[in-house]
This record gives C-alpha cells, structure tokens and sequence, in this order.
C-alpha cells in the first residue's frame, strides 16, 4: 500500500459518506470497556488498529483533509468506531473500485486493506475499541498541507508552474466549464517532464474544481495530446522509468476545467499545473503519450473526422451497455487506467484482443462517481501489447431505482457533459513504442520471470 497521498487526494469524494459517518454513541458499560487498557493477546489501537489508520485512511481523515473526521488519535477513532468497521468491512473505505474477481490485480497505489487488515479492524470493534498501551502505538505520520505540492517531498519543488487565467463561480447554479489556453514560458529548450501535479486552490476552489484537465499542443500544431487529468482521488502522474513527455517552449497548455457551486461564491478561482523536469543533459528512452482518452462508444472515421455511432441513451428505469473498439496500429505499452463516468455510470472494463485470438480482462473498475482513481500497474505486469491488438472499452449503466447515486430514474438520460447527464470514456496511460523497444520490454519480462523461477 504504497503512496497514499497519490491515491486519496481530492475534494469532493467524502460527500457520498458524510450522512453515514455521524458519531456512534455507546453504552455506559462499552465506555468502561473502552477505557480498559487491554490484555496481551487482544487487539487494540495502538499496536494493531493506528498503523493501519495511519497508513490507509488519514490521508483524507486529518484536520484539512476532505475526510468528515480525523482519525489521526485515539478518542476520535472510538467515537467512530462502529462506522469505521461497516465502512471497512463494506469496502466503501478506503477507496478502491478495482474488481477484485477479475483482470490484473497488481498495482503500485493499491489503496486497499486485505481480508486480515479489514478482519482485525472488526476484532478491534467487537473487543471494545481498547486504546492498549499509548507508548506502543507508531508516531502520527506528518500530513501535507492542502495548500503544498504533494510531490514536493519526493522531488522537491516543481520545475515550472502553469497557471489558469481566473474564474469566479456563483454560490449556486449549474456547472460551468473554463477553458483557457496558456503559452508555454519559462523554459529555454525543449524538456522531459517526468512528473506533474495539478493543484485547485486551497481551500476554496478544492471544493469546487470537479476535475481538471490539460491539453498540451505544440507550436503550429492543430491537434496535441492530454499532459495532466486531476480528479477527485488523482492529483497527479509519475512516469515509469526512463519516460517522459516532451514540452518546448511555445506550445500551448489548454485548460478544461470543470467547476461546480457548492453555496458560497469562490472569486477569481486559478488552477496550477506543476511540472517535473528529468535533468537537461537527459533524453528518456520512452516518449509516453500520458493520459489517452479512450471513449467506451462506438465511432467512425470519415475524411479525418470522428462521428459517434452508438448512440448514448438511456431510458428511465433502464439500463444500457455501450463498447468503443481501439485497433493498436503499432506496438503499446499501457502504464495506468482510470474511469469516467456520471451518476448512473455501473462499471467499466478495458479488455484486449490479441492478433492471435486470446483475450485478456486489464482492468475493470466498479464504478462509483464520487471518486476518479489513477489505478497504477506495477511494472511487472503494466500491459505490453503487440500492433494489431484490439481494445475494447465497454461500459455499463443503471438508471434504475436499485442504483443508490441515481437522482431521478424517471428521467430520459442522453450524453452530456453535466454531471446529470451521462458519458463514459476511460484515461489510459499510453506509450506507444517502436518494434525494437517492444521487444526489448518484453526480452526484459521474459528474462524476470526466469529469474524468478530459479
């Protein structure tokens, strides 16, 4: 469970738990349970139940954090204790929506607890949330502020920042979209970013940047590709080893930023894209594409312009289920995924098709709408993917009344970029490569897994 700041960041995610996780009141007699100190052999905060805490949770759970309490001490995590269990036990906490039936399982930013970590949190619940011995317990980790750079502590402070121009939202109404392009200044010659954060301002617009993304687009050219997604649970990317994405001075960053009110008004809002430089004197092996959307509807192609050819409607009461297809013209290696969906959005998979006719699940993500996850491969398995594979980009919906986020499943819902609306696309972490960097990757892999097998 590495890296719980990369996973849990984000504003808006604790909204769906805030009603649930109201203060659990306890008997006179489970207070004096509580106060009991604990017997060797039982379980107790301070030697089973903080480490895991203070591992998995008080990323959000802290003083500033989007979490609806901190769990950072003692008397707090008793007075919750019975939440903290139904939310644990119920895989509602900590945020993690990977299948865990199918698809690959391995990822860098696994935030979730295994069965004996979820099963001593119950133990802990059902013997009296005992304290134990305070001396035993492991020192509360130090939290970021909101307000700094998450990656700052892991490679000091970004190399460039890359400001939105200012927005001001209503305290009230409906979502509203900012767009702005910025030139690319404050570098001299073309760099390899190896990093890059976005970051809403602290604490008003947190609350109301849903997510934020950035294009980047070099000079003269009338197309780029995406640099940055921040999402509720996403505030930035680490690139594998020895990738990067070129920027050159000149090129354009374009903004969408997706704001929505949350009843007090925020004036002159700005977004801030930080960026990570590997060293001038060094050119990474692999030129990575970053994030690349892959829409889950079917399309067409006709003199270079893209139509929709699967129609996203759903009607009420109903469910639906939509496929985009995506033919790898040359060899791919797919580093991360992340979904994007509504409220009615179910699930979503990307499956490949080899070019010899197996098919592999990658990843399939049980959707929930108030978190937008990075789901990071480990290296050793990040998907290798020969030219000819075919992806597939399916996509389920619900917009029944057995759907607890639906608003209303009397209602006709079409695509639409308001949160009402309904879409479905998936980002995916995309390096396209040459045939002798494939080959080379996979002589690697292959050469790992004989090692392995000594």
């Amino acid at each position: 469970m590495t890296d719980p700041i990369w996973r849990l960041s984000g504003t808006l995610g604790a909204l769906a738990v805030l009603a649930s996780l109201q203060p659990t009141f306890v008997s006179a007699q489970q207070q004096v349970a509580f106060a009991s100190a604990g017997q060797p052999g039982q379980v107790t905060w301070a030697e089973n139940v903080a480490p895991i805490l203070y591992a998995s949770c008080v990323e959000c759970h802290n003083p500033e954090g989007i979490g609806p309490m901190s769990l950072l001490d003692y008397q707090t995590a008793r007075r919750y204790a019975a939440r903290i269990r139904h939310m644990v036990e119920s895989r509602e906490m900590p945020p993690w929506h990977i299948d865990r039936d199918v698809g690959i399982q391995e990822f860098k930013n696994d935030a979730s607890l295994s069965d004996a970590q979820s099963q001593t949190v119950a133990q802990w619940v059902d013997g009296g949330a005992l304290e134990g011995d305070p001396s035993k317990a492991p020192p509360a980790p130090v939290i970021p502020s909101e307000s700094d750079w998450r990656l700052e502590a892991q490679f000091g402070p970004p190399d460039l920042i890359i400001r939105s121009t200012p927005f001001s939202m209503a305290a009230v109404g409906l979502d509203n979209w900012w767009t702005p392009e910025i030139t690319i200044e404050g570098i001299s010659g073309p760099r390899w970013i190896m990093a890059n954060e976005t970051r809403p301002s602290f604490p008003q617009g947190r609350k109301v940047v849903h997510h934020a993304n950035t294009t980047l687009t070099p000079a003269g050219a009338e197309r780029g590709s995406g640099l940055t997604n921040f999402g509720i649970g996403k505030p930035y990317d680490i690139y594998p080893e020895n990738t990067g994405q070129l920027v050159n001075p000149g090129d354009k960053l374009a903004f969408n930023i997706h704001y929505y009110p949350y009843g007090e008004p925020v004036v002159d809002d700005v977004v801030e894209v930080g960026l990570w430089f590997f060293p001038e004197s060094v050119t990474p092996r692999f030129a990575t594409e970053g994030d690349v959307q892959w829409d889950s509807q079917r399309s067409v192609s006709v003199d270079g312009a893209t139509y929709t050819a699967q129609q996203l409607v759903i009607p009420p009461h109903g469910t639906l289920t939509t496929q985009g297809i995506q033919v790898l013209d040359q060899p791919t290696r797919i580093h991360s995924c992340r979904g994007h969906m509504h409220f009615r959005g179910s699930s979503q998979q990307l499956e490949a098709v080899y070019p010899d006719g197996r098919t592999e699940v990658l990843c399939r993500v049980n959707w929930n709408s108030h978190w937008h996850i990075t789901y990071l491969f480990e290296d050793d398995v990040m998907p290798l993917l020969p030219k000819g594979t075919v992806l597939l980009v399916t996509a389920w919906y619900d917009n029944t009344a057995n759907n607890p986020v639906n608003p209303d499943p009397d209602q006709w819902v079409i695509f639409g970029r308001r949160t009402g609306d309904e879409m479905s696309h998936m980002w995916i972490g995309t390096t396209y490569l040459s045939d002798e960097d494939y080959e080379f990757l996979e002589s690697q892999r292959e050469l790992k897994i004989a090692q392995q097998q000594q």
